[in-house]
């Protein structure tokens, strides 16, 4: 699939709840004439405090992106708080991709939209840095638990299912949070002049018109493997990969079901 931009956050290369697999299918499936990598790409935080984590599977994510780059497509970088040790570096190029602290990018349609990481609109990240970080340890120990629950799951056949995204979905602190993190991104692009804004941060992905501005969240590639990606008509959609591959496998089921029943009754 050939789109004229893709915007991707929050993947966290370097941690064990990467879903780095899946990612990598989605690049080796999806084109695109411009790549916005939307902040905590790479995990230092994690790296820190625990060493090097570095699969082969990330390795190979890095990869496809310098392959795309040196294959013609422009590629720019905006930090996030986990990666932000690259805010030192704006304007540098490395492998074909460009760090920039923010961009500016206009549509196909003409809109114009703030791309931001978002973090620095989170008051815990900005004014309690110790709070997010402990706030970071729990969110892995959910990462953590949430693989034994798959584990389980699949013995029984079930699907991936995602508790840490539940969980968010079910404390109302966190829904009220995620309510008031969209409002305050709107209405920062809406003092800039835009038409929206196109940020992460908080692996919760969405898009969805706020007072008349375009809020677009890009999720994440620990718990929901989405992107947003903008079509020839400059229409910007969002991509749920981790939907998409478990209907794809649902129908290959139901196609060698068929198959077998059809062999059964030659």
């Amino acid at each position: 699939m050939k789109y004229r931009t893709i915007f991707l956050s929050d993947i966290h290369l370097g941690t064990p709840g990467c879903q780095a697999d899946l990612l990598l299918d989605f690049l080796n499936g999806h084109d695109a004439d411009s790549y916005y990598l939307v902040g905590d790409i790479v995990d230092a935080w994690r790296i820190r405090r625990k060493g090097f984590l570095w699969p082969q599977a990330h390795n190979d994510v890095v990869q496809a992106i310098l392959a795309k780059a040196q294959n013609g497509a422009q590629i720019f970088l905006i930090p996030g708080n986990h990666d932000e040790f690259l805010r030192s570096y704006p304007g540098t190029h490395f492998g074909g991709i460009e760090v920039l602290r923010t961009a500016d990018f206009t549509s196909h349609d003409g809109k114009r939209y703030l791309v931001t990481h978002g973090d620095q609109f989170d008051a815990v990240v900005t004014n309690a840095r110790w709070l997010a970080h402990l706030g970071d340890r729990a969110y892995e120990f959910m990462l953590w638990l949430n693989t034994w629950v798959n584990r389980v799951r699949h013995v029984w056949g079930g699907q991936y299912w995602s508790l840490s995204k539940w969980a968010k979905h079910q404390v109302k602190q966190a829904v009220n949070f995620i309510s008031e993190y969209e409002n305050v991104l709107s209405a920062e692009a809406r003092r800039g002049g835009y038409d929206g804004v196109i940020c992460g941060h908080i692996h919760s992905a969405a898009i969805r018109e706020i007072n008349g501005i375009s809020y677009v969240n890009t999720g994440d590639w620990v718990e929901s493997c989405t992107a947003v990606a903008e079509r020839d008509d400059g229409r910007l959609v969002l991509l749920d990969w981790e939907r998409s591959t478990r209907e794809r496998r649902h129908r290959l089921r139901r196609i060698r079901r068929a198959r077998s029943k059809t062999l059964e009754n030659v």
